[in-house]
């Protein structure tokens, strides 16, 4: 089983940009990726997710702010998130998902979780 720590969270104000990393303990191309957010009080997210094909879908919330890659040895995962607002406030969390490449999207990933990190805050000021 695959194991995720997340890191790179912090506090930032608004319209800031943070890059949010994963490392994996095997190598993640054989897997549905993602990111999804919780926020205090609220449902769980996916925010964005890149497939075994490396296809990549994004939460409509984030798209065009937010942009999910790998490394090319498939063992760390990036979230580059630009101009952060307050809504963007929440626990981040890297995810493998029990999903094909054409059902990898942000639809389905907080539904068919297989393994996650322990998290890493993102906290926007105004």
């Amino acid at each position: 089983q695959v194991q995720l720590v997340e890191s790179g969270g912090g506090s930032v104000q608004a319209g800031g940009s943070l890059r949010l990393s994963c490392a994996a303990s095997t190598n993640t191309y054989g897997y549905c990726m993602g990111w999804f957010r919780q926020a205090l009080g609220k449902e769980r997210e996916g925010v964005a997710t890149i497939a075994t094909d490396g296809s990549t879908t994004y939460a409509d919330s984030v798209k065009g702010r937010v942009t999910i890659s790998r490394d090319n040895a498939g063992n760390t995962l990036y979230l580059q998130m630009n101009s952060l607002n307050t809504e963007d406030t929440a626990m981040y969390y890297c995810a493998a998902a029990s999903l094909g490449r054409t059902l990898c999207t942000v639809t389905y990933l907080v539904y068919n979780l297989r393994r996650w990190g322990q998290g890493t805050q993102v906290t926007v000021s105004s």
